[in-house]
């Protein structure tokens, strides 16, 4: 993030300097939950007098007369900041994945919030701009460009955020601690029963000042459903058996799915993004991965699925799902969410997820079933959901350590506009 003048930042007998919590704010919200950890977000710091005008606009606020050169006052000491979806990050092979970039960026977003708000800066108003729909949207991001001409032309804008300094603050050391203690488990758990507290707990888990709490009070529509039962989780694992192949099988989303797989730790940490293969299937022999790499390489699982290899790895993640003590789904309570209800969902789940790992559990997403309207419905009718499905995840206490995804750093996602 490019540095800003002393005059630009929060006074010294204010706290924590608004720019230097912002950093310390990526770089923990670099490590939300993201689909193959593409981390398709961004996020602009408005300084500038059109950004800071433009967001004051959109929150219903007034900014004053501004010095030369800048969007602050002496009398103005609020700050705002633009969420955005950074399109040359995004998933794009099939439909579903437009969602779950908002999603993506909404996990982010909350996260990238409650670490200001530990340090003195919480969010007192927040406010969604309707995102174009992509069919409509000029190629040259003009329409973006409310926020001035610092604004990349890859961002799609989601929300506007202002915060004010304030004299609380929370625990940042422990935020930052269950933030890296947080990720995918792909391996197996143990069978033990969940204590149905702790699944209370974490059905009614709402944050502190963040995206969520930002503004007028927050209108539920999220619903979170736990699945214990045995026969509601045979239905689950029934269904990924079924289904859970048609990624493998679907040639533009395994091949966009494929291009995240990284060789090894080392091309992990250089793209920054992505996972191994140790990542996805635990601790592999040389021999195992290096067949791995080959089997599922796009040009050889074109040929393996004529032999049903894609069936085969379906049937294996049902049996994780079916021996998992527990599945958690999130659904919305609309069946057509629009645009800001999406992104709230991506908040609630980084705040679900939060939980779940100061309880001591992981997470291992199932995201196949819901990538299709027709296995989602299915899914929703089966366990009886009370909304459109759009987070179904294994919930359990783990067997073994998988290794946390790389992250790009989290200057990347900072834009001064």
């Amino acid at each position: 993030m490019t540095s800003t003048s002393p005059s630009q930042s929060a006074p010294a007998n204010r706290g924590v300097a608004f720019e230097d919590a912002l950093q310390v704010a990526a770089e923990a919200a670099a490590y939300s939950p993201s689909s193959h950890n593409c981390q398709p977000w961004g996020v602009g710091w408005a300084i500038g007098a059109v950004a800071r005008h433009a967001a004051a606009k959109l929150l219903g606020e007034s900014v004053g007369h501004t010095a030369a050169g800048s969007g602050h006052t002496a009398q103005d000491d609020g700050e705002y900041l633009v969420l955005a979806l950074d399109r040359e990050r995004q998933l794009t092979a099939l439909p579903s994945h437009e969602a779950e970039m908002l999603i993506s960026c909404g996990a982010y977003g909350e996260v990238l919030l409650r670490s200001l708000a530990t340090q003195g800066w919480p969010a007192d108003r927040v406010r969604f701009v309707d995102p174009a729909p992509a069919a409509h949207r000029p190629k040259d991001g003009n329409t973006d460009r409310i926020f001035g001409g610092r604004w990349p032309d890859a961002w799609m804008p989601l929300c506007v955020v202002s915060l004010r300094h304030s004299d609380t603050s929370g625990d940042l050391a422990e935020l930052s601690e269950t933030l890296h203690a947080r990720h995918t488990n792909r391996g197996p758990y143990r069978p033990d029963r969940i204590d149905p507290a702790v699944l209370a707990r974490l059905s009614t888990s709402r944050p502190g000042p963040s995206l969520l709490r930002a503004g007028p009070e927050y209108d539920r529509t999220v619903i979170v459903r736990h699945v214990v039962a045995d026969a509601e989780r045979a239905a689950v694992a029934d269904l990924v058996s079924r289904h859970g192949g048609r990624d493998f099988s679907h040639r533009l989303a395994w091949r966009e799915t494929h291009s995240f797989i990284r060789h090894d730790e080392a091309d992990a940490e250089a793209h920054g993004d992505g996972f191994t293969l140790g990542q996805l299937f635990g601790p592999l022999s040389p021999p195992r991965r290096f067949g791995m790499r080959i089997a599922l390489a796009p040009r050889t699982m074109r040929i393996l699925r004529h032999g049903g290899y894609h069936r085969i790895l379906a049937r294996q993640l049902a049996a994780m799902v079916r021996r998992s003590p527990a599945a958690v789904a999130l659904c919305f309570d609309d069946e057509t969410p629009d645009a800001e209800a999406v992104v709230r969902g991506g908040a609630v789940l980084a705040d679900y997820w939060l939980e779940a790992t100061r309880a001591g559990l992981v997470l291992h997403p199932v995201s196949v079933i819901l990538q299709h309207d027709d296995v989602r419905a299915e899914l929703e009718q089966r366990l009886g959901l009370p909304g459109r499905a759009f987070f179904v995840s294994r919930l359990g206490r783990a067997v073994t350590t998988f290794p946390p995804s790389h992250r790009l750093a989290a200057s990347r996602a900072l834009r001064v506009v």
